[in-house]
């Protein structure tokens, strides 16, 4: 039988007997991909506010670099190796990292169960647990889907092993809800953050565009969500990656691309050859980047062929040319959605909205159809631990103690698909 924790209480208020509710704090814990990331969040349920106390994310860019994308079992190792360094860092910004006077009991056979899978991260845990005061958490979220899943348990069972020793629930949350729930707060002052959950007409429709996915998806209402597209290959992200491969781009390609087509946008620089613009003209919301990617490198055969140089002009045109072709695309399904549902809202998750020429285009979709459009910020828009903590938040009920099975899917869904 599962079990299940309740919220957390209301407390008096002493002054006038009322009963107010206590601020959640929440610490989230992401190791999906390639990011290592914890944030410490306090949401005020009667202010409607989040507080975000601390937020670390130690990017692995750099080791993956050399393979041309992410190695799942070095991600693993790196995600064991940065854990607590990343913690610790998120807790002292918080002001709630303490070493202790006297150690902490902890039950050696238990902790060696439950991290028996991550040898790097054990001494590690051991060694910092032991010497470290519990801080002020009510929930610990962490990610079990979609991901790499040899990247997700190290998240999970590290999320775990800190249930147990320091007696806190787990929320187990679904990487993509993050990526929806990051724009639906919206900066007030520094660390200070509105929640807009509550201010926007339901149903919405939410765009989700990163390295491992692309998927439009309906809101019916925070935490019901159904996907009512998504591409049928490559995501956006993995088509940029492939296309900068191409044309003898450093990985990620993501913002090399965006660089280089802003740069030929001002220089007036064109593609040789306008490339496809895949399924725009299908009658439903499914995408295809797999042969835009395709008819990249055959533009490059093609030119190699009549020995045209691939120099930065003729590379900036031709990134120009599949920035513009991916942005059409991604316009003309979220027009047809946004005319097929009727919503009045619209929010855009994940790490290619970081790409300013789609972001762009998607604003002027939204003033066109005179609706909103819940964008996060730069910063908040790859992965990260806020969006995990967000998501313990709004799933809080469904917290669950260390002791409970939990797995890593790494082809979690959203939600069903209609």
């Amino acid at each position: 039988m599962v079990e299940h924790f309740l919220d957390v209480d209301g407390v008096p208020d002493s002054s006038s007997g009322a009963r107010t509710m206590k601020p959640v704090k929440i610490l989230g814990i992401e190791t999906s991909c390639d990011e290592t990331a914890v944030s410490f969040i306090e949401v005020n349920e009667e202010s409607e506010t989040v507080k975000i106390l601390g937020n670390t994310v130690h990017s692995q860019i750099d080791i993956h670099a050399q393979y041309g994308g992410v190695f799942p079992i070095l991600a693993k190792r790196e995600h064991q190796i940065n854990l607590i360094p990343v913690l610790v860092k998120t807790l002292t910004e918080a002001g709630d990292f303490a070493r202790t006077e006297t150690k902490v009991k902890i039950n050696e056979t238990e902790i060696d169960q439950i991290l028996k899978n991550e040898s790097e991260l054990l001494p590690h845990f051991k060694k910092f647990i032991s010497n470290t005061k519990k801080p002020d958490v009510d929930y610990i979220a962490v990610t079990v889907g979609p991901g790499l899943e040899p990247a997700l348990w190290v998240g999970i069972n590290f999320a775990r092993a800190l249930s147990h020793v320091w007696n806190i629930p787990i929320v187990p949350c679904n990487h993509m809800e993050g990526h929806v729930l990051t724009a639906l707060i919206e900066k007030e002052k520094a660390g200070d953050y509105k929640l807009l959950d509550k201010k926007i007409s339901y149903p919405a429709l939410s765009l989700l565009i990163s390295g491992g996915h692309t998927q439009i998806v309906l809101v019916e209402k925070i935490g019901n969500y159904k996907i009512v597209g998504e591409t049928r290959d490559d995501a956006v992200g993995e088509c940029f990656d492939k296309i900068a491969r191409t044309l003898g781009l450093p990985y990620p390609g993501g913002p090399i691309i965006s660089k280089l087509a802003r740069e030929a946008r001002e220089k007036g620089i064109t593609s040789p050859e306008p490339l496809p613009r895949p399924m725009i003209k299908s009658n439903d919301m499914d995408f295809s980047f797999s042969g835009l990617k395709t008819s990249v490198l055959y533009l490059t055969q093609r030119l190699k062929e009549k020995n045209v140089p691939l120099d930065n002009t003729m590379v900036s045109g031709i990134a120009r040319e599949a920035e513009d072709a991916i942005t059409d695309v991604i316009v003309a399904k979220m027009k047809k959605a946004v005319e097929k549902f009727a919503v009045e809202t619209i929010v855009i998750g994940g790490g290619v909205i970081a790409n300013t020429n789609i972001r762009e285009h998607l604003e002027k979709l939204a003033t066109e159809c005179s609706i909103k459009i819940l964008l996060p910020q730069f910063d908040h828009s790859t992965d990260n631990g806020l969006m995990i903590a967000l998501a313990g938040y709004f799933n809080k009920s469904k917290a669950v103690g260390f002791d409970i099975h939990l797995k890593a899917v790494g082809t979690l869904p959203i939600g069903p698909r209609i």
